[in-house]
């Protein structure tokens, strides 16, 4: 069993019920959900891996603009779950549409189990393959910042900041800042004396 969280959204209570029966033997929580309504909540109070989407909740349209239309919403939240559709009046035009608004697949009932699991699962590395890269890119948004303004700094500041931060994560100990800094206790006294720095 996977340690994910699905979220499953159809109209149709038996398919509902079918779907729970297979992906709750795959995901360690599979919440089903018979209307999008409840979805903004769904996301705000919990972390959902993959959301496996209906595209059509309305009898009188079938054009899938409903799936679209909740799929944009979803991928416009903070750190959205990866969005596979599905739907029994798909066709290949309306499954690029979906995949170019951010869909991670598409899927077309009636639905084989096998494929269905392997597309949510692939569907989820996708997401944490994403998310690896979004916190990477942070990292090293974060690092250039720093070493622009490292690089502005004239040495007396440079050495004032390094010092502060090695006490910052020694918890203001003098003996392991003095370790961390290759310097002796008494050279750090006096470059906290020199700095003004009051520990």
């Amino acid at each position: 069993m996977y340690p994910y969280k699905i979220a499953v959204i159809d109209d149709n209570q038996a398919v509902l019920k079918s779907l729970k029966l297979v992906l709750k033997r795959v995901f360690v929580s599979v919440v089903t959900l018979p209307n999008p309504n409840s979805l903004p909540s769904l996301l705000e109070s919990e972390e959902i891996d993959v959301i496996l989407l209906d595209m059509n909740f309305n009898a009188q349209r079938l054009d899938g603009e409903e799936g679209i239309s909740w799929l944009k919403y979803i991928k416009q939240q903070p750190n959205p779950p990866a969005v596979v559709l599905i739907t029994a009046f798909g066709d290949i035009g309306l499954a690029v549409q979906s995949l170019k608004e951010g869909a991670e697949d598409f899927v077309s009932k009636p639905w084989d189990n096998d494929e269905l699991v392997e597309k949510l699962l692939a569907a989820i590395e996708k997401r944490e393959t994403r998310q690896r890269l979004d916190s990477t890119l942070r990292e090293a948004r974060q690092l250039k910042a720093r070493w622009e303004t490292t690089r502005q700094m004239t040495l007396y500041e440079v050495e004032n900041r390094h010092i502060l931060e090695v006490l910052n994560e020694c918890g203001g100990n003098l003996a392991e800042a003095a370790v961390r800094l290759n310097i002796s206790r008494q050279t750090l006294y006096n470059r906290l004396k020199k700095y003004g720095i009051m520990i």
